[in-house]
């Protein structure tokens, strides 16, 4: 899927990520799925409520939907972000797992000829998607992301979700807080991330680790 136009996107078992891999296939744009398992810390439904959704978007978009790769690659993460609960990062870990996010996206992106990332994120929803937050996130990626839902509130991207088909999938908990703080900061401070990740081998040993466990589900 090499091309000027290449994206990878970023794919939870959530609403909103789909609904951003939607739109971003109808406008042209080649989607090649990445998800984060959070395994060994949670099962495997975020992973799977992923491929339905995929699925589901790949047979019900027309011809777009054959802008999205008929794979779904999956890297764990669990045991990686497991590291980022001590009490020094504890309060960063959600800006910690975005970042492994995106440079574990940015990493495979260069491997498939990928030009961006795409994620589902949406201003201010949550603790990593501050703007005190966002750009400590994208700080740690190479390639440049795509944000198509970042100005809209939850609600809208709930009735988009409703018309694709994917919010009946996506529906029921999240998992993705499931090592998270109480109090996760909201303004991000780079130095301190950084000394966080370099005390674990840094961000690009981190992101090689989990890439090395990468398999492959069908979306066919």
């Amino acid at each position: 899927m090499e091309g000027s136009r290449t994206c990878v996107a970023l794919v939870s078992g959530g609403i909103d990520s789909p609904v951003a891999v939607a739109r971003m296939a109808q406008d042209g744009w080649k989607i090649v799925p990445l998800h984060c398992s959070q395994e060994p810390i949670t099962g495997t439904e975020a992973e799977d409520k992923t491929v339905e959704s995929l699925v589901h978007l790949k047979s019900s978009l027309g011809h777009h939907g054959d802008n999205i790769d008929s794979e779904l690659r999956v890297v764990t993460v669990g045991e990686t972000l497991a590291k980022f609960t001590d009490p020094k990062s504890h309060r960063d870990y959600f800006v910690h797992m975005k970042r492994l996010f995106n440079a574990i996206a940015s990493s495979f992106g260069n491997d498939v000829g990928a030009v961006a990332i795409l994620t589902g994120e949406n201003l201010g929803q949550v603790s990593s998607q501050t703007l005190g937050n966002l750009g400590a996130v994208e700080e740690a990626s190479e390639l440049r992301i795509l944000r198509p839902l970042l100005g809209l509130d939850k609600q809208e991207i709930i009735d988009e979700a409703r018309v694709l088909g994917t919010y009946e999938i996506a529906a029921g908990p999240e998992v993705c807080d499931a090592l998270g703080p109480d109090h996760p900061t909201t303004v991000a401070d780079l130095t301190r991330l950084r000394d966080n990740e370099t005390e674990f081998g840094g961000l690009a040993a981190l992101s090689d680790t989990c890439l090395s466990n990468l398999r492959i589900r069908s979306l066919v």
